[in-house]
């Protein structure tokens, strides 16, 4: 069993990454974000940003920093399946992960404003925001000192494997699938 974790800048394509392993190779997903949203939705917080930022750093301080995706790596497990964790945001997960085994972290990241244009042309729940909105919720979730807390700089400097998203899908497969090559 392999585990892929994503990380990345937001509206990077770590989405895009996981169609591809799911679609083209058959592996497992399994969803930091649609964990939060599930919670987020069980307690009636508004679906936004702002409540899965802070709601995730409430269970990491609660629960320790990978506690998200250590509770995903136990769904993994039990699919006895290749899987992908995406959204993996502080080192604590990454640490995490990388002490249980065939663990490989991918980073996506993307220019700033072609990133803003793919989250507007998504229109997720938690995407309708100005540039400049967005640019603050990048600088929030980019570095800190608090381990449970996002880091997403942190994140991408432990990457196993960077991804330059700034060209076409096909292009972001192709070098995906020269990484598979490599790990499997």
């Amino acid at each position: 069993m392999l585990i892929i974790g994503i990380t990345g800048t937001l509206g990077a394509g770590k989405g895009t990454v996981v169609e591809y392993l799911t679609c083209k190779k058959g592996f497992v997903h399994y969803s930091v974000r649609a964990y939060l949203l599930d919670e987020i939705r069980r307690r009636g917080m508004p679906e936004n940003r702002d409540s899965m930022y802070f709601l995730a750093n409430e269970l990491r301080a609660q629960h320790g920093p990978s506690f998200v995706t250590d509770q995903l790596y136990g769904k993994a497990v039990e699919s006895k399946a290749d899987c992908i964790i995406e959204s993996i945001r502080t080192p604590g997960e990454i640490f995490s992960l990388r002490g249980k085994g065939n663990f490989f972290l991918f980073a996506v990241d993307a220019d700033r404003k072609l990133r803003y244009l793919r989250i507007t042309e998504r229109q997720s729940e938690t995407d309708h925001i100005s540039f400049d909105t967005f640019l603050e919720n990048e600088a929030r979730e980019m570095e800190t000192l608090d381990p449970g807390k996002q880091n997403l700089h942190a994140c991408i400097r432990e990457a196993d494997f960077l991804f330059a998203n700034d060209s076409t899908k096909e292009a972001l497969f192709s070098a995906v699938e020269k990484v598979l090559l490599q790990i499997m």
